[in-house]
């Protein structure tokens, strides 16, 4: 089974495990991202789930999921919209127990995969390997949303390598997708892994670089923390740069949040 996929399971089932404490009242209340409450967090992830499945075992119907989207959100439907009313008869205890049926398949089916077929998606094609990295992001970031909102701490695991590695292979195309030149070869960087271990990409140097931990990393590029509200060390106008609009989720570009704005 691919590894990546083992690690999905696993981060969505402790992420299940988390979301079963939520108090009844804490289910409708607006986490930091656009305002989803805990609820709009889940649907939009068995939604997209279940639309992952449609890529994997039935290209038409995904195809035609996707052109029924895609003409929605040119009416300003927004993808929140969209789960809500797919999801509106069920209250959060169902909605949770679907959603973690649903990522389990999900994972089980790209775990057992070719890792190198491609998958079509809403932007272009992915490797299943790829694929499941970005269901593994998607899980992990959206779960934070909801750990902010009730302040609770988060144990973290070196699962999120697989975050760390999308936010490099994304550096030149955080830039392109703003319609900006890349200003330069990518920085070094070198985090801290939640087990100590250490992570290193890029030629070392003095000039341009990132270091700090992990999880820090993981919070600016998948923009759920402004790089000022984290112990980042950056330098050099290149690395700079990068790290006030990274973004290594796919999709417009989106600027993070502003300093002070979300901080855990």
């Amino acid at each position: 089974m691919l590894p990546v996929a083992h690690d999905l399971r696993d981060e969505a089932t402790e992420l299940h495990a988390f979301l079963r404490t939520l108090a009844p009242g804490e289910w409708g209340r607006p986490t930091p991202f656009k305002q989803w409450t805990p609820w709009d967090v889940v649907a939009h992830l068995h939604f997209f789930d279940r639309v992952s499945l449609l890529s994997l075992n039935d290209p038409e119907g995904f195809a035609a999921c996707r052109d029924d989207l895609t003409a929605k959100m040119l009416q300003g439907i927004s993808l929140a919209d969209e789960a809500r009313r797919e999801f509106a008869d069920l209250d959060a205890g169902t909605l949770l127990d679907r959603w973690i049926t649903s990522c389990h398949e999900m994972a089980e089916a790209l775990g057992n995969s070719e890792p190198r077929r491609r998958l079509p998606w809403f932007g272009p094609d992915m490797s299943v390997s790829m694929f499941t990295t970005a269901r593994y992001m998607e899980t992990w970031a959206h779960g934070q949303d909801v750990y902010d909102l009730v302040h609770r701490e988060r144990a973290h695991t070196d699962r999120i390598k697989h975050i760390a590695v999308i936010g490099m292979k994304t550096f030149g195309w955080t830039f392109v997708n703003r319609g900006e030149d890349v200003p330069g070869a990518p920085p070094y960087v070198r985090l801290t892994a939640p087990s100590g271990e250490t992570w290193e990409w890029n030629e070392p140097s003095e000039e341009e670089f990132v270091r700090g931990t992990a999880v820090d990393f993981c919070h600016v590029v998948t923009q759920g923390r402004n790089v000022l509200d984290t112990a980042l060390d950056v330098r050099g106008p290149v690395a700079t740069r990068w790290m006030s609009i990274a973004q290594c989720f796919a999709g417009a570009a989106t600027d993070p949040p502003a300093p002070g704005e979300r901080t855990g």
